[in-house]
Parts: C-alpha cells; structure tokens; sequence
C-alpha cells in the first residue's frame, strides 16, 4: 500500500516539474497532473530501456527522476497538440 502512495506523490511532483519547464499554460487538475507524472515514469521507464537493459528477471525499467521528468514532457507536449 505504501508503494502506491509513494507513486502518487512522486508522480505528482514529477508532473509539477514538467509542468513548470514547458511553456505556456496547461490547464491539468491535481489528479491530471499526478496521471501525467506517474505516465512521464512509465515513458521515461521505456526509453531508458532502449539504452540498457534491466535486471534479468525484471518486468520493466526504473527510470529514474531524470527520465521521469523527459517522459512526462513527452506526454504533456503530445496533450498540448491534441487539446489546443
């Protein structure tokens, strides 16, 4: 239970910084931008994939901050030419 409390709160504040970095104004409500954060882990987690492989025996990447952060910026760039 704690793990996902731990999520919710990383990913709010990952999709607080990719929020600030990118330009203009996204018009995203508290559980929009925790979606976005912890969605900017998961794309951030698939890109470094591609760069080096994880443990064997691991489902998936830990992306670190980094790569949160650049994954989320992905998504709000792809939600800011969708929704205009």
């Amino acid at each position: 239970m704690l793990h996902i409390i731990w999520s919710i709160i990383v990913g709010f504040i990952v999709g607080l910084i990719a929020r600030a970095i990118m330009p203009g104004v996204q018009h995203l409500s508290f559980i929009m931008t925790t979606l976005l954060g912890i969605g900017g882990s998961i794309v951030g987690g698939l890109i470094a994939r591609l760069f080096s492989r994880p443990a064997p025996g691991s489902s998936f990447h830990a992306a670190g901050l980094i790569m949160s952060i650049i994954g989320a910026l992905i998504l709000l760039f792809i939600w800011g030419k969708m929704n205009p």
